[in-house]
Formats: structure tokens, C-alpha cells, sequence
């Protein structure tokens, strides 16, 4: 929030400055009006851009407090177990007890991630080994087509034969077939004819 207040401020500051100077007939640039966070982006690009030689401080990523790895505390006050023993010493107990919180939430949220991180790289394996076996199907099956186009090749040497030609190889030959059985049916019927007159005479 307070970004969005220095960004405001500055071209206000800088119009009380021109106007002291006596300039007051340029005209006073509007106060910028942010809508959403476009006009905020913006507004912190042109800042930035006014001033390119200024080197831009990016903040490094936080990392979490490792409790394991910190020197290790020993409990040197003992609460006793007598009621109202040690009483004074409430807040050596409270730190205490927040501190071993802390240290309990740090190994459950661990856990917790690495068992995301294991159920990730399972779910990674699983797509490996999926693409792998499709890859090694399709292999399979252009291995084999690549086998029989070779061993039609081998046993015909001269039919050097396109996919289209045989296409049309095989509709010319359907016609052909179709003819001829048209015509075996007519000269049977004239063969019947034939012996049927020949039978009269």
C-alpha cells in the first residue's frame, strides 16, 4: 500500500515544485487514478523507467527455518511436577513449548512434502512409461507395414506399384471382372439356345 502512495505523491510533490518556480502555465498533470492492477504495473514500469541506470533491488526468495539443522537446545529448566512449582518460569515454558510447535509443524509439512514430491515423480514415471509403450507400439506396427511392403517388393520385383495404381489396378480389374461375367452369362444363354435348337431339328 505504501508503493501505491509513493507513486502517487511523487507527481504531486514535483507539481508543487514547478509551480514554486513559477511555471504555472503548464499544465498540471492529473493525479494517476488506479483502477486495477494493469494501472499499477504500470505506473511502477514508468517509474523504473524514468531512472534506467538505477540498479533494481529483486528480493531473494525467503527460506524457511530448518529447526533440525540449528544448534541443538538442551532444557536445562526441569518444570516440576508439584503444583504451582515453578510458576515463575511460565514464560520459559511458553518459549519452549512454541519452539517444539514449531519444530512438530516444520517435520509433518516435510513430510508432507516429500510425499507430494513422490506422488509427482511416480505421476512422471507413469507418463514415461505410457509415451514409451505407445512409441514402441507404433514402432511395431511401422516395423511390420515396412516388413510386408519389402516382401511384396521381394516377390514382384517388376510391380513397382504405387498406392493410387493399385487403387486403379484394382477398380480396372473389378470392371473387367464385371464384364466377363456378363458375358459368360450371355454366351451361356446363347450355348442354351444353340442345343435347345438343335434338340427341335
Amino acid at each position: 500500500m505504501s508503493l501505491i502512495k509513493n507513486l502517487i505523491k511523487e507527481p504531486e510533490i514535483k507539481s508543487k515544485a514547478k509551480n514554486d518556480s513559477g511555471n504555472s502555465d503548464e499544465e498540471k498533470k492529473p493525479k494517476p487514478i488506479i483502477k486495477s492492477a494493469l494501472d499499477l504495473q504500470r505506473l511502477k514500469l514508468e517509474k523504473l523507467m524514468k531512472n534506467p541506470d538505477k540498479p533494481v533491488i529483486i528480493p531473494e526468495h525467503r527460506k524457511e527455518k530448518d529447526f533440525m539443522q540449528s544448534v541443538p537446545t538442551f532444557v536445562r529448566n526441569v518444570m516440576g511436577s508439584s503444583a504451582g512449582a515453578g510458576s515463575g518460569e511460565f514464560h520459559v515454558y511458553r518459549h519452549l513449548r512454541r519452539k517444539e510447535y514449531a519444530r512438530q509443524k516444520m517435520i509433518q509439512s516435510k513430510s508432507h512434502q516429500e510425499l507430494l514430491d513422490e506422488e509427482y515423480q511416480e505421476k512422471l514415471e507413469q507418463n514415461r512409461r505410457l509415451a514409451e509403450e505407445k512409441t514402441a507400439k507404433k514402432r511395431a506396427k511401422r516395423l511390420k507395414k515396412k516388413g510386408r511392403a519389402k516382401r511384396t517388393k521381394q516377390s514382384n520385383p517388376k510391380e513397382l506399384v504405387t498406392a493410387s495404381d493399385d487403387d486403379k489396378s484394382n477398380d480396372s480389374e473389378s470392371e473387367t471382372e464385371t464384364k466377363n461375367t456378363d458375358s459368360n452369362v450371355k454366351n451361356e444363354e446363347a450355348n442354351e439356345v444353340n442345343t435347345k435348337e438343335k434338340k427341335e431339328n
